[in-house]
């Protein structure tokens, strides 16, 4: 736990650099023998005050079990909405109605990989895994099938899709295998790219999972900590996916796991809320699209040593853009959690989003 509280705080010192105060003394005036007050009238130029509740709340994604629910985490604020797997299945057909009564956009998202994560597939359609689908078609075909499954995921108004996996299977995880493209992490990302494509060009947001990298890991992020081989040998493997699909399909965003990576930052904080993954997705990849969190309460790597209002916060003040999660919570208690971040420096500033 010390290690996410140090995190906070260095994130905090790293912004807290103020302007620097100008001390240069008044000018003096040259006659004191004639005085002139003029009346003026001063009309206040000064933009109103930025409300950082409002800021914070859109950099939220919670999961969502029906419209009551969606609905009142979006009178909170939040940005967006992830319908869970155990949601009920006609806020599918509910969500025109949601828009039309919140009045703002936001965004609606969901696990849609094809094979063993494709939620709602009687409503959605039925699609062969990630695995299959690159033994069995060229990328352009995928493209096309990914098109197919972005135009169903739209119609029922779903904007985002966590999808594709671009990790490299042959570490031999159940929770990677056929889910990932292949074992040839170039092809891995050939595939991923085209997959991404396909669904923006149905109006999807694509999202690429789970970098820096999970399938070398020492476990499974679900059920507890996983490490990852050291920083150095996932660029010789593990991170070539993403460097490939970020390069072909650059309006694509990017998940961020919960793995451990040896060498990167202090090497024991999950990259997820840990500032050099950022650091490394913006500065080394050039990466500039959204980042978002793995989920932040459904997986063990996390949820075994914070609470969601630590780690809504602690994931904000590391660099994430978005972050997620899906069991039930008080989402106005992790509002306050970040405002509270913000106000101690944690979270800077400049990283809030414009809202209006």
């Amino acid at each position: 736990m010390k290690r996410f509280v140090g995190l906070i705080l260095a994130a905090g010192m790293l912004a807290g650099c103020a302007a620097p105060v100008d001390d240069t003394p008044a000018p003096t005036p040259t006659s004191t023998t004639t005085t002139t007050t003029t009346s003026t009238t001063t009309t206040s130029t000064s933009k109103p005050e930025v409300d950082v509740r409002e800021q914070v709340a859109r950099m939220l994604m919670p999961g969502v079990v029906n419209y009551a629910d969606a609905k009142a985490k979006l009178q909170a604020g939040v940005g967006g909405i992830f319908i869970t797997s155990w949601a009920d299945p006609n806020l599918l057909y509910q969500i025109e109605g949601l828009r039309k009564e919140i009045g703002r956009p936001f965004d609606v998202a969901i696990d849609f990989e094809g094979g063993r994560v494709q939620r709602f597939s009687e409503i959605l359609g039925a699609h062969p895994s990630p695995r299959e689908l690159a033994a069995t078609m060229s990328v352009e075909q995928v493209e096309a099938k990914a098109y197919e499954i972005g135009k169903s995921l739209r119609a029922h108004g779903i904007t985002v899709d966590f999808a594709p996996v671009i990790d490299v299977d042959g570490g031999g995880l159940e929770v990677v295998g056929d889910r990932s493209f292949s074992q040839d992490p170039r092809l891995a990302g050939d595939y991923g790219a085209a997959f991404a494509r396909g669904l923006q060009s149905a109006g999807v947001q694509a999202v690429f999972k789970h970098y820096p990298g999970h399938g070398h890991a020492s476990g499974d992020t679900h059920l507890g900590e996983a490490i990852t081989p050291p920083l150095s040998q996932l660029f010789q493997h593990d991170l070539i996916p993403f460097e490939e699909a970020f390069a072909q399909a650059p309006d694509a965003a990017v998940m961020v796991g919960h793995m451990v990576v040896p060498g990167l930052g202090d090497g024991t904080t999950p990259a997820s809320l840990n500032n050099h993954a950022y650091g490394l997705l913006r500065n080394h990849h050039n990466f500039h699209g959204t980042a978002y969190t793995d989920d932040l309460t459904g997986m063990a790597a996390i949820s075994n040593t914070m609470s969601i209002e630590q780690a809504v916060p602690a994931a904000l003040a590391a660099g994430a853009d978005q972050a997620l999660w899906s069991s039930a919570s008080n989402v106005d208690a992790v509002i306050e959690s970040c405002v509270q971040a913000v106000e101690a420096g944690q979270i800077p500033r400049s990283h809030l989003p414009q809202v209006g």
